[in-house]
């Protein structure tokens, strides 16, 4: 459980200082440039990919459909947690694990058991409660668009990765090392052409935080999957206590840490979301 816990406390970590950033004022694309760069660094240390695995028969495009959403997706990240808070944002990533499971009875036809599709009917309704607000009138419902991209972009990226995971021609290590490679030299495109048209300026500061954001995003996916393999006959285990623990630790370092204001509805939106994640866990077990 050792890995859980420190897996939950580093993604967690991540969402505090996209949380600070606008305190601070770090350049979120900067910080995301350098983060992707250690990410890369600690990714080849750790699980020593085996570049030669990569080929033209390789499934470059999800590897370039991940490449551009990765970066993407940390700018919607930063933007909803700026906007709407931790507990809210970290909700969204949570069920964002809908995706898949949706992709994977429409795409790849798998069934469904009873507890699965009661998991799912009461995960639609949280989202909507979870995010709701009493300033959300006029311009404000743009707030929504965030979360919401935070949301369909997570989904769709665990689609992707699982897509990855599927192919057996090269470890999933080389494929994650080839990932962060290209989100990266992506990124690093952006920021460089960003500091040529002066539309931002190139800080110490915004290195100093993406160093730091990247060791965090690497942890998360390390401990990740040493709890999986450490826990390898009870992964449904793993992804209910990941999932769980880390919308309990973002709502309460959110509320009692940066006095995020969240209404009764709110609340009900949370429960609903933890109770939505123990009924797909109980369909795995079922399985």
């Amino acid at each position: 459980m050792i890995f859980i816990l420190l897996s939950i406390c580093c993604s967690v970590t991540v969402a505090v200082l996209l949380k600070l950033a606008k305190r601070y004022q770090i350049s979120i694309i900067q910080a995301v440039t350098v983060n992707y760069f250690v990410a890369l660094i600690l990714c080849f240390l750790f699980f020593k990919p085996e570049v030669s695995a990569i080929n033209v028969d390789s499934p470059w495009p999800v590897y370039i459909s991940l490449a551009i959403l990765l970066p993407s997706i940390f700018l919607f990240l930063a933007a909803s947690i700026k906007n709407l808070g931790i507990v809210k944002t970290d909700i969204a990533q949570r069920l964002s694990l809908f995706i898949p499971i949706l992709a994977a009875y429409f795409i790849f036809k798998e069934d469904f058991n009873n507890l699965k599709i009661i998991g799912l009917a009461i995960g639609f309704p949280a989202i909507v409660l979870t995010f709701i607000r009493k300033s959300d009138q006029g311009n404000n419902n743009r707030r929504w668009l965030y979360p919401i991209m935070v949301f369909v972009g997570f989904g769709v990226i665990d689609v992707l990765f699982k897509q990855i995971a599927l192919y057996k021609a090269a470890p999933y290590t080389t494929s994650l090392f080839l990932v962060f490679c290209l989100s990266f030299i992506l990124s690093l495109f952006i920021v460089t052409a960003m500091a040529i048209t002066r539309k931002t300026k190139l800080q110490l500061v915004n290195v100093a935080c993406g160093a730091i954001l990247g060791i965090f995003n690497f942890g998360n996916i390390l401990f990740y999957m040493k709890a999986h393999k450490a826990l390898a006959q009870n992964p449904s285990t793993v992804f209910a206590a990941m999932n769980l623990g880390v919308i309990i630790v973002g709502t309460l370092i959110g509320v009692l840490v940066f006095k995020e204001r969240l209404t009764k509805l709110n609340y009900a939106g949370i429960i609903l979301a933890l109770v939505a994640i123990i009924f797909i866990k109980l369909s795995q077990d079922a399985v």
